[in-house]
């Protein structure tokens, strides 16, 4: 078994699963072992909400939503027939770093491997992206600031939480139920697709203000810091071009700031957070 072996037999065993959302639920939980199953918690309850939503449908889904999932399952699998082999070495960056989680697990692994590979897909799929509503594409530029915001969290907590930073390890471990409060967007967005009927502005509406003060009190005031420590942490360059000005514009979509920070508790989280670099 190699690297280029392993890669072909993942990406069957992905391509396998195209018209099955369950089957595509089964892989990503089967990757993990019963040791380490508490690692994938938060991401599979991920899966299933995008699975509600009915991105994964082949008809009627989201050829953007199902490009994402590929390339995180086609990294998993493929680390774990190298694992499995007593091979070290994978075709992506992201599978390399799928299998330092597997020989070495711990939160600041698992964050490290999942967002390289969710990373590569974003970079990789930004003209399907494009093609979303602008709706959809808030929801995606969302879900990127959440995911690289929960990894600083772990491992550049100073720089997510400021004074607080104590805090960030036990609230973003994977394992726990608390990382739910940043992952978990059931809650946040409507659970339909397309967004046939709804605005930007519309889906901001139905953000509830917890969502709303964590996302604008906590995470975007500092997105450039985070995106940078993304790049660094994740060897991608690439990713700081996905933030500008401080506003996430992944897929040509701008959402300005000053929209949303007249709200006294957002101006109030973002004062108490903000990020300690040194």
């Amino acid at each position: 078994m190699n690297a280029d072996k392993a890669s072909e037999l993942a990406a069957r065993r992905v391509g396998a699963a195209h018209a099955d959302a369950h089957q595509r639920i089964a892989l990503a939980e089967g990757f993990y072992p019963p040791a380490l199953r508490a690692y994938g918690r938060a991401e599979i309850a991920f899966l299933r909400w995008e699975l509600a939503r009915g991105v994964f449908d082949p008809e009627t889904g989201s050829p953007w939503w199902r490009a994402i999932n590929d390339r995180l399952l086609h990294d998993k699998l493929e680390a774990a027939l190298l694992h499995h082999a007593g091979v070290r070495d994978g075709s992506t960056p992201g599978a390399r770093l799928w299998l330092e989680f597997l020989t070495a697990p711990s939160p600041t692994a698992w964050y490290r491997a999942h967002n390289r590979s969710i990373v590569a897909g974003y970079l990789e799929h930004q003209e399907l992206a494009e093609a979303e509503l602008p709706a959809e594409r808030l929801m995606i530029n969302v879900t990127l600031m959440r995911v690289l915001f929960t990894h600083a969290l772990v491992a550049r907590p100073r720089l997510a939480l400021g004074r607080f930073g104590r805090l960030g390890g036990w609230s973003a471990d994977p394992r726990r139920s608390s990382v739910r409060l940043f992952l978990d967007l059931r809650n946040v967005f409507p659970e339909v697709y397309p967004l046939t009927n709804s605005s930007v502005n519309a889906v901001l509406a139905l953000e509830g203000r917890v969502a709303r003060t964590l996302d604008y009190g906590l995470i975007v005031p500092k997105l450039e810091h985070v995106y940078a420590f993304a790049a660094e942490h994740l060897d991608e360059p690439m990713i700081v071009e996905l933030v500008d000005n401080g506003d996430p514009c992944y897929a040509g979509l701008r959402i300005q700031r000053g929209q949303l920070a007249s709200d006294s508790l957002i101006r109030l989280l973002a004062r108490a957070t903000r990020p300690r670099l040194g």
